[in-house]
């Protein structure tokens, strides 16, 4: 099913495209689908996470260069390919009240500006389907937030030939997700396993916080425990950004592979019906993938789940 297929997933920096959805990617690539990574920013003003680097001169004089290294050889690992959509991190407002964000970054920009420069790109690699964060950016950070706005936008834009002409022949993704992330269920699973082995769990203050927090359905899930340890070598590959030692690997492996061995999505919107218990984010298009999407996307949608985005 997969060969054949595109998958775009749409990131704010890099480093996200590993700790949401990579296990998925690396999945398709060895089914034989193409994968395309687009980082919407750099990642220029990110902090330095990692403590064992947080003095390091070579990464204090160049933290973009660095970032785009890292991106690079998280590529290598997980096998896709990659773009930059070119935009300036917005880094993530601090304080109350919150300062401005600075002139020129991201989430500043025009909303017609990046949704441009996506759909010049949706155009070129003709994706079959989409990944991206839902309305509220998965979490409030002002790129994310942004991401989301831009990849909703030219998921429609790329399918209308009236739409930034200039940016090349219309092409239609048929399919919308949002990456799913880590839910309640996923915590709370984690929780309990380290629980049981007699682990303290960094995750009961994650739990605490989330209380209260409405969460988000999860349509379609992905088992790809074969490709954990793929994934998180991508993620140990943004060494700036990822502690070796942090959460995400305080649950061992192999344990992970037996309580929650996939990663989960929410459909946002569809060309074609979403069966229950959707587990292949291709599924339902092996009767379409060789038809004009253009055509199949002159239809009504099939499913729409998108709602507009409520402002902080």
């Amino acid at each position: 099913m997969a060969k054949g297929m595109r998958l775009m997933c749409v990131h704010a920096h890099p480093d996200d495209e590993s700790s949401k959805g990579a296990a998925t990617m690396a999945k398709y690539v060895a089914a034989g689908a193409e994968v395309l990574v687009v980082s919407c920013t750099g990642g220029e003003r990110g902090d330095i996470l990692n403590k064992k680097l947080a003095d390091d001169p070579a990464v204090l004089r160049d933290l973009a260069q660095v970032r785009r290294a890292e991106m690079a050889q998280a590529q290598a690992i997980l096998g896709v390919d990659h773009h930059w959509l070119g935009f300036v991190d917005s880094g993530l407002p601090e304080g109350d009240p919150l300062p401005p964000l600075p002139e020129g970054c991201f989430a500043l920009e025009p909303l017609e500006i990046p949704v441009e420069a996506l759909v010049r790109e949706i155009r070129r690699f003709r994706p079959h389907v989409m990944t991206t964060y839902d309305e509220n950016g998965g979490y409030p950070h002002p790129d994310h937030i942004r991401c989301h706005d831009v990849s909703a936008a030219a998921f429609v834009a790329a399918g209308d030939p009236d739409a930034f002409p200039s940016a090349g022949p219309a092409w239609q993704p048929l399919k919308l997700y949002y990456n799913g992330g880590f839910s309640r269920a996923r915590i709370e699973t984690y929780h309990q396993a380290l629980l049981d082995l007699g682990v303290e769990s960094p995750y009961a203050e994650w739990l605490e916080r989330m209380d209260g927090r409405v969460e988000r359905t999860v349509t379609t899930r992905i088992e790809c425990a074969d490709f954990f340890e793929q994934r998180d070598q991508a993620l140990l590959a943004h060494a700036t950004q990822i502690d070796p030692d942090g959460f995400f690997f305080s649950v061992p492996r192999e344990v992970q592979r037996l309580v929650w061995p996939f990663e989960d999505y929410e459909i946002a919107a569809s060309y074609v019906p979403i069966a229950d218990g959707e587990d292949d984010l291709f599924g339902g298009l092996d009767a379409v993938a060789a038809a004009d999407a253009l055509a199949l996307a002159a239809t009504d949608l099939a499913l729409d789940r998108r709602v507009a985005r409520v402002p902080a």
